[in-house]
């Protein structure tokens, strides 16, 4: 493989903003922010929407999650005349 080439890998920490869960993994995104986690090192953070922890298909409630206004572009779209 070619050298210097490929992002770094490294750990960081998804923190999901309707529930607030936060969980380690590694990835090659970037972010400015850091978290200082239970273990007592700084991560960089990168905020999500939806993570397994609020998305219904893993909860089994049901609930609206729309934060870009999707649904209403599609039923303004698609709508009944």
């Amino acid at each position: 493989m070619k050298k210097d080439i490929h992002p770094t890998y490294r750990e960081v920490v998804f923190q999901d903003t309707s529930s607030d869960f936060k969980f380690i993994t590694r990835s090659t995104m970037t972010s400015n922010e850091t978290i200082t986690m239970e273990d007592g090192k700084s991560y960089p953070v990168i905020k999500v929407e939806v993570s397994s922890a609020s998305h219904p298909f893993y909860t089994g409630k049901n609930i609206f999650v729309d934060t870009a206004g999707r649904v209403e572009k599609f039923q303004k779209r698609y709508a009944k005349r």
